[in-house]
Order: structure tokens, then sequence, then C-alpha cells
């Protein structure tokens, strides 16, 4: 294996932990039976903080996925 195939490689596998990792910060879309049962208890300021924490996880997993697509047609290139 050559240098920059192994480059791209580690690349890769490091993209494809940050990519599981920033998924599995977000929260869920949906509450479930629980929320429909409780009803929503949120103010507005927690609305926003988290909205806005969600905002950048879910900014951040569109550029990680598009990089990882990106270095993987790369790696299968050369």
């Amino acid at each position: 294996m050559d240098i920059p195939k192994l480059v791209l490689t580690v690349i890769q596998v490091l993209l494809a932990l940050f990519l599981i990792v920033v998924v599995l910060l977000q929260e869920s879309k949906t509450s479930g039976l629980s929320g429909a049962i409780s009803g929503g208890a949120d103010t507005f300021l927690s609305k926003n903080k988290a909205k806005s924490w969600d905002a950048k996880l879910a900014r951040w997993t569109k550029w990680v996925a598009i990089a990882f697509v990106v270095i993987t047609l790369i790696a299968a290139l050369v």
C-alpha cells in the first residue's frame, strides 16, 4: 500500500469516527409517546438554545458527510 492511499484511509477513518460522534450528539426530532403524554414544558429560551446547538450539529454533520464521500471517492480512484 502506497503512502497517499494510506493517508487517505487514515483521514477516512477519522472522518467516519467524527461523523458517528456528531450524529450521536444530536437530539431526536421526535419526542415519541412520552412527549405526547407529558406535553411540551420547555421554555422559549431553552428551545432556542437547543435549536442553535442542534443547528450547529446538523451543519457539521452535513459538511463531514460531504468530506467523507469526497475522500472515499478520491481513495477509490487512487
